[in-house]
């Protein structure tokens, strides 16, 4: 909880670094980069630094955090805080790091406002910080702890699988021969790999195989870079020259977008282009579960063509009691598909269904938008970005 004086201090200032807070994380990561450069090359995403896109999603997370504090002293924002925990523990953070991010922020402040920043401000704003980071450490060490193995594991690929052209999906076992850990469906892993400048670039796939497999399956789309941004990294790397036999180092199962323990409950399953791999894992869940009630598949992609995994989705669908499968292309659309973006205006949906939503941004939120208009409750809609949650910057 923040403290009276805290809070008030920090509604008073919340316009000033909220409307100064895109200039403060870029001087943040500027100051961190050069006195940690090794951070830039082995750990954050050299693509999302470059499109801006991961210090849209850090100012987020901080003006929501300040934001929740004030609204609702008594609670915390526990859905975002656990959203961040498992990326991080996924990278392996240490609590150590907080106190170098905490360094540079508040240097980047005091830069950024001047003389604004009294130490009145400044003890405040430090408040909000370490309520924030706290809370993270304690949820990482608990997700350390439930995992029993931290750091990265060298995995042997067993098995590639061209799915479409700018899908493939890797197949591992561990090289050192040792026990697999279970996985719930909708998790990821972070896959590192060494690119051609030295450089070893992590990056989160999710696990598109069935829980409960001895192997690990992810499925990678090719990043296809544009004015904005470069094209993808380790996509272009895993695409370009990993094979069979060859090894990656690949960190435990974390994520919070999993499905929950109601059996009797309808479920819906949205995704769009490559947002259908956590989806693939659900749905053999539900399979393996002989899940009882409704499950309503939806998929938009912009052809048959580009549709990764779409065999796994109806085949794991047909082994259901209750499961329709909808699926939208913007091109090519063939007979029993519809044509266009996805629109669930004559699908129907059950009363008390729980929904889960994977693909681009523009997508969950209009998918969003159409379930709540159909009286799916807001707490009953979970969702998964793929790289920096833009969700909460984009308002």
């Amino acid at each position: 909880m923040l403290s009276e004086q805290s809070a008030a201090t920090v509604r008073a200032t919340l316009p000033a670094v909220a409307g100064a807070i895109t200039e403060i994380t870029e001087r943040f990561y500027a100051r961190l980069f050069e006195a940690h450069p090794g951070l830039l090359r082995d750990l954050f995403n050299r693509g999302n630094q470059a499109s801006g896109a991961q210090k849209q999603a850090l100012a987020g997370s901080i003006a929501a955090f300040a934001v929740h504090l004030l609204d609702h002293p008594d609670q915390r924002p526990d859905a975002m805080l656990g959203r961040i925990a498992h990326k991080h523990a996924s990278l392996g953070v240490t609590p150590e790091q907080y106190e170098v991010v905490h360094e540079h922020l508040f240097a980047a402040i005091v830069e950024i406002l001047g003389e604004a920043v009294t130490p009145e401000v400044a003890a405040a704003w430090d408040e909000v910080y370490w309520l924030m980071a706290n809370a993270l450490v304690a949820i990482e060490k608990r997700l350390y702890e439930e995992s029993a193995r931290t750091g990265l594991r060298t995995w042997e690929v067993v098995e590639r699988i061209e799915e479409t052209a700018d899908v493939v999906t890797f197949r591992l076992r561990p090289a050192d021969g040792g026990p697999v850990r279970d996985f719930r469906a909708g998790q990821y892993v972070s896959v590192q790999v060494e690119l051609g400048d030295g450089a070893r670039q992590i990056r989160q796939y999710s696990l598109s195989g069935a829980p409960g497999e001895t192997v690990r399956q992810f499925s990678v789309k090719r990043v296809s870079g544009d004015a904005a941004s470069p094209d993808g990294e380790v996509s272009s790397h895993l695409h370009a020259r990993v094979r069979v036999g060859d090894t990656l180092e690949l960190s435990e199962p974390y994520g919070d977008l999993v499905l929950d323990d109601a059996p009797g409950a309808p479920v819906l399953l949205a995704s769009a282009g490559i947002g259908v791999t956590p989806m693939i894992a659900m749905l053999a869940q539900l399979a393996e579960d002989a899940h009882a009630a409704p499950v309503t598949v939806v998929h938009g992609d912009r052809s048959p063509a580009d549709h990764a995994l779409r065999t796994e989705q109806e085949a794991y669908a047909g082994k259901l009691a209750d499961a329709t499968v909808h699926f939208w292309y913007e091109q090519d659309a063939p007979a029993g598909a519809r044509g266009g973006l996805v629109d669930l205006t004559e699908v129907t949906v059950p009363a008390g269904t729980r929904a889960y939503l994977c693909g681009p941004l523009p997508f969950m939120r209009a998918v969003r938008e159409q379930l709540l208009a159909k009286g799916v409750a807001a707490a009953d809609i979970h969702y998964e970005v793929f790289g920096p949650d833009l969700w909460l910057a984009q308002g």
